[in-house]
C-alpha cells in the first residue's frame, strides 16, 4: 500500500494533539470529593463501568478524524499485470500419399509413421494455424488453415494412399500448399513437404513452385522419407495374397535440397521413425512462436475502506452519547 498524497499524513498530528489535550484536561480537572473513614467499599467494587465508557466517544471521534486524514491521503495498492500477446505461424503439412509410401522401412510403414509423428507435431503447436495438403499424381487440400486441433488431427488420421491417382507430383503439392497461404497475414508462413520419391507427374515443376513460395515469403522445409539402403520392403498383392518384396528407394535429394534452400528452409532425410521425430522436433525449435510481454501496474483504491471505518466510528460515538452516556448522567 502507498499514498498518492503522503504529505497530507502530517495532519495526523491533529488527532495526536487532541489526545494529549484530553489527557491534560483529565489530569488537571478538580473532581468533587467526600471525606469518609475508609475507602474499602469502593476499592472492592472497582471502577464503575461509566468511568470507562465516558472516554470511548472521544476515542471514537479521534479515531474517525485519523481515518479521514488517511482517506484523503488516498491510499492505494498496486500489482504488476503481464499481458502476453502470441503471434502464431501459418503451417501447411504437404504429404506424399503415393503408393510407395506403403514401404515398410519405417514402422509400421512410411505413411502411418509420417501421420503419427505429424499429429504429435500438431499437438505441440497450439498457437499456430495449420492445414494439410496431400499429393500423389495430383494434389488437393485435405484441411485448410485452422486452429481447430481436433478437426485437424482427425483429418490427418484419414490420410491414406488410395485417395487420388498414383504418382509423385511434388511441384503440384507445393504449389497447392503455397496457394493456401498466399492471402495469409501471418508474419511467418511455412510449408513442411514430405515425400519418398522423385517428381514424375504434375503440371507445375518443383522449381517453379519453389519460386512461387519465395515470392509469397513462404519458407519450405523438405523431408525425404526412406531408408539409406538401396531397397525397402514393400507389400505387393499377388494371386497368393500379399507378399513383401524389395523395391528400389528413389528420393531426389538434390531437388528437395534446392527447393528448401531457395526459400530459406532446410532439407532433412528421415531413415527411420526416430529420425523423423527428431526432424519434426528440430523444425519445431526453428519455427518459434513470437510472443510479446507487456507489463503494467493495476491500481486499487483503498480510501473507501478508511472512509467507511471513519463513518462507523462517528455513528458509534453518536449512539453512545445519545443512548448510553445520557441515560446514566
Amino acid at each position: 500500500m502507498f499514498f498518492e498524497y503522503p504529505k497530507l499524513l502530517w495532519l495526523l498530528v491533529i488527532p495526536g494533539l487532541m489526545v494529549l489535550h484530553y489527557i491534560y484536561l483529565e489530569l488537571s480537572e478538580r473532581h468533587p470529593h467526600l471525606r469518609v473513614s475508609t475507602s474499602m467499599p469502593w476499592m472492592k467494587g472497582g471502577r464503575s463501568v461509566m468511568s470507562v465508557v465516558r472516554h470511548i466517544p472521544f476515542l471514537l471521534r479521534t479515531a474517525a478524524l485519523a481515518l479521514i486524514v488517511i482517506a484523503i491521503a488516498r491510499p492505494r495498492s498496486s500489482e504488476q499485470i503481464e499481458k502476453v500477446d502470441t503471434e502464431g505461424i501459418d503451417i501447411i503439412l504437404a504429404m506424399d500419399v503415393s503408393t510407395s509410401m506403403l514401404a515398410r522401412d519405417l514402422t509400421p510403414d512410411r505413411i502411418n509413421a509420417s501421420k503419427d509423428i505429424a499429429i504429435e507435431f500438431i499437438a505441440q503447436r497450439p498457437s499456430d494455424r495449420m492445414g494439410i495438403v496431400v499429393f500423389a499424381g495430383e494434389s488437393f487440400t485435405q484441411c485448410p488453415l485452422t486452429t481447430d486441433r481436433a478437426t485437424l488431427i482427425n483429418l490427418m488420421k484419414e490420410v491414406q494412399t488410395d485417395l487420388i491417382e498414383d504418382g509423385t507430383a511434388i511441384g503440384n503439392g507445393l504449389a497447392t500448399a503455397v496457394a493456401r497461404m498466399k492471402d495469409s497475414d501471418a508474419k511467418s508462413r511455412v510449408v513442411i513437404l514430405l515425400t519418398d520419391g522423385v517428381n514424375n507427374r504434375g503440371e507445375i515443376s518443383p522449381q517453379t513452385a519453389a519460386e512461387i513460395a519465395k515470392t509469397y515469403g513462404v519458407r519450405v522445409y523438405t523431408i525425404g522419407v526412406g531408408t539409406n539402403d538401396d531397397t525397402a520392403p514393400y507389400p505387393v498383392m499377388t494371386p497368393w495374397g500379399v507378399e513383401i518384396q524389395d523395391v528400389k528407394v528413389e528420393i531426389d535429394e538434390a531437388l528437395l535440397s534446392q527447393v528448401a534452400e531457395s526459400t530459406g528452409g532446410k532439407y532433412f532425410r528421415a531413415t527411420d521413425n526416430t529420425k523423423l521425430a527428431e526432424i519434426y522436433s528440430e523444425i519445431n525449435k526453428m519455427e518459434k512462436v513470437r510472443t510479446s510481454v507487456d507489463s503494467f501496474p493495476v491500481y486499487k483504491e483503498l480510501f473507501g475502506k478508511f472512509a467507511l471505518l471513519a463513518l462507523l466510528a462517528i455513528m458509534l460515538e453518536l449512539v453512545l452519547n445519545w443512548f448510553v452516556i445520557r441515560r446514566f448522567v
